[in-house]
């Protein structure tokens, strides 16, 4: 593999662009659905993201100054338009994301692209309870797999808070995971 630098020169190079893209989508689009698929819930909205945060990537990929790593950038970006997509559901629907999250949990054993077993269940039913900050980052350092410092610059909460955040919300876990019922019985 090349490095980032030399992958950073072909995504803005005029030559190489196209094809240095299409490997980019093939490195990145799992790992950005299901960290936008954790924000917006369902996955017709997560594609729906999906596809802007990569139109927003492609555009602003000469603006890309490289204070971070490329999959942080990109990360920042799918995370900010997650975002906008969230308020703008708020807004249109008047309502927050409470009533999906709800109707999430409720069908979660029934989506086809949920592969998990009643443990997995719990855990989503505890998630789902918890404030949306709280979520997020518990989600982008226990799924995305991402550095605390990662998570500070996608979101611009400062590294000691996130910190805080995440280990505040495993201590809620470890509490909850035993005395939660699951909403569907086998």
């Amino acid at each position: 593999m090349k490095s980032e630098a030399e992958f950073i020169s072909e995504l803005l190079g005029a030559n190489k662009k196209d094809k240095a893209f299409n490997k980019l989508l093939d490195l990145y689009q799992k790992r950005l659905y299901w960290h936008i698929r954790k924000l917006v819930i369902t996955h017709d909205n997560a594609n729906d993201v999906l596809q802007n945060t990569f139109i927003r990537i492609y555009k602003s990929l000469p603006n890309f100054q490289q204070k971070s790593s490329l999959s942080t950038w990109m990360f920042r970006i799918a995370y900010n338009e997650s975002m906008r997509f969230v308020d703008q559901s708020k807004a249109k629907y008047h309502d927050s994301l409470d009533d999906v999250k709800n109707n999430y949990s409720n069908n979660l054993a029934a989506d086809s692209y949920f592969e998990g077993d009643e443990i997995q269940l719990k855990l989503h039913r505890i998630l789902a309870d918890l404030p949306e900050k709280t979520r997020q980052i518990f989600q982008m350092k226990y799924y995305d797999d991402l550095k605390f410092r990662e998570i500070a610059e996608i979101t611009g909460i400062h590294e000691g808070t996130i910190k805080t955040y995440y280990y505040n919300t495993v201590s809620t876990i470890e509490k909850n995971m035993l005395n939660i019922e699951l909403l569907v019985k086998n």
